[in-house]
């Protein structure tokens, strides 16, 4: 399986608690390029609070059909019961895997139910292609698929802006970073699992508070930088074959930067500090390496030592930090 179970849980989300690290500005409000702390941000009301169209949404969750691009496109809307129409919630924007799709990444991370629990909406949008993906790229047309997909959300419901949090899982790893930095301005944290990747030419406009996930002995995204040998076995993205027939005799792609060293230039882009970072073991396979880093701009990896099942991976209680519930992230047979 993809991935047999996932919950980032979002800590403090709901305004009975301290709330994210960092906050992005609402719709209009141009970009905030402070970093305050959770528990300094008040709830920013998105358009649709008060509107008649956000206090007749039922809790539950509903497929959404919308046009970005002059392209259809769709997502899932899970829609807690704290959504009165007039309260703002925080918003979890949740990317699946290549292939994956969706309706099956919706129910491997259990995030619309969790956030039932915990109160935020969460928003599940569908990649494009035969094969679903997604074209993590600066300045892609899923970037702006993303953009809209907010406008038209701040608009039908009424969520807090200053809490807009996105995660994925693999290739939605890999557009979780994309986005953090190209629209730093909408989204107040970023949690990619199983790939976060260094984009060329990033430039957040404010530090954006991350925490990732990794293992080191993943099949597909290896720890140590590039594609590991899982990648041959998956479709090519018009599903006419595999990635390791259709690359042949091509020489291989160069491994690029390591998952350590891709998590490091994010904490150098948030003006952490230069020193080594600590690692504090919270089971025998789990170590959480964590920067020094200002305030609103906290930046921490989640080092798995093997892969298969690995319990719970228990986050430290500090405002606006993520955790992991999960088994495996990338099975064997993905």
């Amino acid at each position: 399986m993809l991935c047999s179970a996932l919950t980032v849980a979002v800590l403090a989300c709901s305004g009975d608690d301290d709330g994210a690290d960092g906050a992005s500005a609402g719709s209009g409000d141009g970009p905030n390029t402070s970093s305050p702390t959770g528990a300094d941000v008040d709830p920013v009301p998105s358009s649709g609070c008060g509107a008649s169209t956000a206090s007749t949404v039922a809790a539950g969750e509903e497929k959404v059909t919308m046009r970005s691009g002059d392209v259809e496109r769709w997502y899932l809307r899970h829609v807690p019961p704290a959504h009165d129409g007039t309260t703002p919630v925080p918003v979890v924007v949740d990317l699946h895997g290549y292939t994956e799709g969706a309706d099956v990444h919706a129910v491997h991370s259990v995030l619309g139910p969790f956030g039932d629990d915990r109160g935020f909406v969460t928003i599940t949008p569908q990649g494009t292609g035969t094969v679903a993906m997604w074209q993590a790229a600066p300045g892609s047309p899923d970037v702006a698929f993303a953009g809209d997909l907010l406008d038209q959300v701040e608009e039908t419901l009424c969520v807090d802006t200053a809490r807009v949090f996105v995660t994925g899982l693999s290739n939605g790893a890999m557009m979780t970073s994309v986005l953090a930095c190209e629209m730093a301005d909408r989204f107040a944290a970023a949690a990619p699992v199983a790939g976060v990747t260094e984009i060329d030419g990033c430039d957040p406009a404010r530090p954006v508070p991350l925490v990732a996930f990794h293992g080191t002995e993943d099949p597909f995204l290896d720890f140590e930088g590039g594609f590991g040998p899982g990648v041959a076995n998956l479709p090519t993205p018009d599903g006419s074959g595999t990635i390791g027939e259709a690359a042949g005799d091509e020489p291989a792609v160069p491994a690029g930067p390591t998952v350590p060293e891709v998590v490091a230039g994010w904490a150098g882009r948030n003006g952490c500090s230069d020193d080594e970072p600590t690692e504090d073991a919270l089971a025998d396979d789990v170590t959480v390496v964590a920067y020094d880093c200002p305030a609103g701009a906290e930046v921490e990896l989640y080092r798995l030592g093997q892969r298969g099942d690995v319990g719970v991976l228990p986050g430290p209680p500090v405002a606006g930090r993520a955790r992991l519930t999960a088994r495996s992230c990338h099975g064997r047979d993905r």
